[in-house]
This record gives C-alpha cells, structure tokens and sequence, in this order.
C-alpha cells in the first residue's frame, strides 16, 4: 500500500536527482521553512540524494549534522524520519514525524511520512487520518487524494469485516468500536448508523439503539428498517403511541417490513391506555363481576354489539359507575339483563353457569350473521356430567361448549365457579373471532 502512489509529483520542489533512479520516489523532500540557512539546506540536499540511493549511513550523517546545529528544525527531523522508514524502522518513524509535526502541526511531508509509516504499522485508520491532515493543509495533491479514497474504501471495509466478525462472538463492545470508526469516517451513512443500532440493541442498550436508528432513518427517509426498529423498542417501553407512529410510518414505506397484526395489537394497547383502571385489571382479577363482563363484551364485540336490534332498557344502579358505558349498550343488545327491579348489580360476582348464558345470547347474534355456524352448534351432540339436557342451564351451556368457546372441564362444566379475568379474556376472544367476518 504504501508504494501504490508518487507523492513526489505533489510535494514540494525536491533537489537535483542523484545518479540513477530513486530508490524512494513515494517520500516526500523536507523543504526547509523560510529562514533556514544555506549550509543546513545543502546538507538536507546532500543527505536526500544519498538516502535516494540507499547511502543510509552518510544519509544519517547528513541529517544528524543539521540536527545537531538546529535541534528545532523540523524539515531534518522529517528527513531522519524518512531514512528510519527506509531502514524498516517504523516505529522510530512515526515517532519522528510526530516530534516534527510537534514543532510544526500542519507540515505535509512529515503528514505524508508519518501516514506512510503507520500503514506499515497495520494502521491503516490513523494512516488516513494522517494523510487527510496533509490534504486539509494542501489540497492541491492530487495524487494523494486518489489514494486517500482508495484507503477510505478498504478500512470501511476492513472495519465492517472487523464488526461482523466480532458481532458473531458476541464481542460487541469490538463491534461496536469497529462500528463508531468506520462512522467517524462516514459520518452521512444511514447504513452504518443502522448496523450499530442493531448491535447496541444485541447489547442490551436499547436508548444507544433507539438514538442511532434515528440517526439512520433522518439520513435515509426511505430506510423502513431502521423505522421499524425504532417502532419495536418504543413498544417495548411502554411508548405505544410513538410505537404506532413509527410502525405507520415504516409501512408507508414498505408495507411489508411491519405486519397488520403488530400494528392491530399496538392499536388495541392504545384503546385500552384510555380504559379504566378496573378494566385494565381484568386479566389479572381472580373473579369478575357483572360489570367486568358487561365493559368486557362492549369493548371487544362493539360491532356485533351495533349490529344488534338496541331494545328499550331501564337501569338505576349504574349511574356514574365506572362501567356504565358498556352495561348499557350490553344490556340493549339483549346481551345481559336486569332484574326485575331494574337494577343490574353491577358488583355481583359471576359464575360460569351465568356466564354461560350471557355467552349463548353472543353466540345467537353470531349465529343470525352465519347460519351455518348456528345450524352446526345446535346439530351438535354434548353431553356434560354436571349439567344434564333437563337442567334449567342446559340449552345456554351446550351451546357454548358445541361452539368451542367454553370448553369442559374434563367432563364437568362447573356451574358454581367463579369466572377468572384469564378465563373470560380467552373465552371473549374466542367469540371475537367467531364474529368476524
């Protein structure tokens, strides 16, 4: 690499040529700065034409002259710098360009040397570094910016093939490292800054990742990924309502990238966010009440519900309550009932036997909007040890075990028992999918 360019072309006019071709024609001269004296710069001459023929020891000789005249000229301390990297002494190299660039921070030839010297060094990121340096201070070397480029391809590539492979140990604080310098070096990549993301999210480090996947999606609008990315961590703290923004946003794009369904169940957090408290307990309630399945059925089978025939209805004892909004649609569907004195009982516990016959209503609206269905639960041969075809709960109990929506319990139903908020959550879901269309 580092004898793929002339840099000579582009450096500052060098002395005559020694007899014969240079053995180094990719060093750059040390010029002088303004001010140095006639017998330093002829012994900086002298010393570059026997370093181009490979003379190291009168090169040194030369060089360590002025040196030792003028400690603090840098251009000789560039040139000693030059003839350690043609010896193979990198190392000496790089910290003599760096003692020259200590004295005068901008000095191309030692910029240029020092670059050359760490790419030997297998550094190839501080050798561009180097070299882009000498192209900030002249940005008429040509020749250099070509190679500049080339390097800036093959150490992305070099760090991403360094990323990948450390991202499969699992070495991610590697991976990550690999990542932040090849973004150091193309800090507009949206691809990059995705990459990164995704490991920082392997990591554990969900605000690092959410952070960089917003990076990448400002910098590539058509980046549904990263979008989607941002969408799923979102949720996953609890942000449902930036989750949906970024799911829809994601779809815009590509549809495919988020399915339906993710955005359905994101929607559906964020109906339930504006529910009750008492609603949003029912999973976890041991026994629910009449108003739980009341606001239970209202909000799952809303449209069933519209399209039942609403029947006049008179309720007093749910005025203010938290689940008024539901009883009463509920009970002007037919769904549920009052007692005789009008009241609902908002508070009483229900059991699976009354359960089961608030579920029969649902399932004969189901059954008027698919006859088939209906005609296939009611052909239906159940047989229940606990409830037997002349018990007053039969008809309302076999109807939702020939349906599938309250299975047995083993041969038994359990009349008496208490309905669970997990139980009557899975047998609501099960009648919302009968009732889709």
């Amino acid at each position: 690499m580092v004898a793929g360019v002339t840099l000579a072309a582009c450096a500052p006019k060098a002395p005559l040529a020694a007899p014969g071709p240079p053995k180094h024609p990719e060093f750059v001269f040390p010029a002088a700065p303004a001010g140095t004296s006639g017998a330093q710069f002829q012994r900086l001459n002298r010393g570059w034409q026997f370093l181009q023929l490979d003379d190291f020891r009168n090169a040194e000789r030369e060089f360590g002259a002025a040196l030792k005249q003028q400690p603090s000229l840098y251009s000789a301390e560039t040139a000693m710098a030059y003839l350690a990297l043609a010896r193979g002494n990198d190392k000496d190299a790089v910290d003599r360009f760096e003692r020259a660039l200590k004295a005068e921070a901008t000095y191309v030839p030692a910029l240029i040397g020092r670059g050359q010297a760490l790419l030997e060094l297998d550094r190839p990121g501080d050798a561009l570094a180097s070299f882009e340096a000498a192209l900030a201070s002249d940005p008429s070397l040509t020749d250099l910016r070509t190679r500049v480029n080339v390097l800036r391809v093959r150490s992305q590539q070099d760090l991403l093939a360094r990323a990948k492979s450390a991202a499969a140990a699992r070495r991610w604080d590697v991976a990550k490292s690999a990542y932040q310098q090849a973004i150091a070096a193309s800090p507009e990549s949206a691809f990059l800054y995705r990459e990164l993301a995704i490991i920082e999210q392997q990591a554990g480090e969900p605000d690092q990742a959410l952070a960089h996947f917003r990076r990448a999606a400002a910098l590539d609008a058509s980046d549904a990924k990263s979008v989607a990315a941002i969408g799923g961590i979102l949720e996953r703290q609890g942000d449902v309502t930036g989750a949906l923004a970024a799911y829809e946003r994601a779809r815009a794009v590509d549809p495919g990238e988020v399915p339906e369904k993710v955005v359905e169940r994101v929607r559906e957090a964020i109906k339930l966010l504006g529910l009750p408290a008492e609603y949003r307990a029912i999973p976890g309630e041991a026994s629910l009440t009449r108003a739980h399945i009341a606001s239970l059925i209202g909000v799952q089978l809303e449209p069933l519900i519209e399209r039942a025939k609403p029947q006049p209805v008179i309720i007093t004892d749910v005025r203010n309550h938290w689940a008024q909004p539901w009883i009463v649609p509920v009970v002007r569907a037919g769904i549920m009932d009052t007692l005789p004195n009008y009241e609902f009982e908002p508070a009483r516990p229900v059991r699976r036997g009354e359960f089961a016959a608030t579920v029969s209503r649902v399932l004969t609206l189901i059954g008027a909007l698919k006859p088939q269905l209906a005609t296939q639960w009611q052909s239906a041969h159940v047989t229940i040890a606990d409830v037997p075809p002349s018990h007053l709960s039969f008809p309302a109990v076999s109807l939702a075990v020939a349906s599938g929506v309250m299975p047995l319990d083993g041969s038994d139903f359990d009349l008496l028992r208490p309905v669970s908020g997990a139980e009557a959550m899975d047998v609501i879901g099960r009648l919302d999918a009968l009732a889709r269309p």
